[in-house]
């Protein structure tokens, strides 16, 4: 191998390491993204779970009115 191939595989490594580092930062970012969006998810679905009682509980009153006379 002589210098010349040494120095391009030498460059090829960077462009790798630098490669990598990129990736490895875009997947801290893509993670940090998914457990927000998991965390809002589950924050909706509370939500909805909430408004779903308040609904049944309405309806129940409702159906008691009715059957006052």
């Amino acid at each position: 191998m002589d210098n010349e191939d040494l120095t391009l595989l030498a460059t090829r490594i960077d462009q790798l390491i630098g490669r990598i580092e990129q990736l490895e930062t875009e997947n801290r970012t893509l993670r940090s993204e998914a457990d927000a969006w998991q965390q809002e998810r589950t924050r909706l679905l509370e939500k909805n779970e909430n408004a779903r009682h308040k609904v049944e509980a309405m309806i129940s009153r409702l159906k008691a009115l009715e059957q006052d006379p």
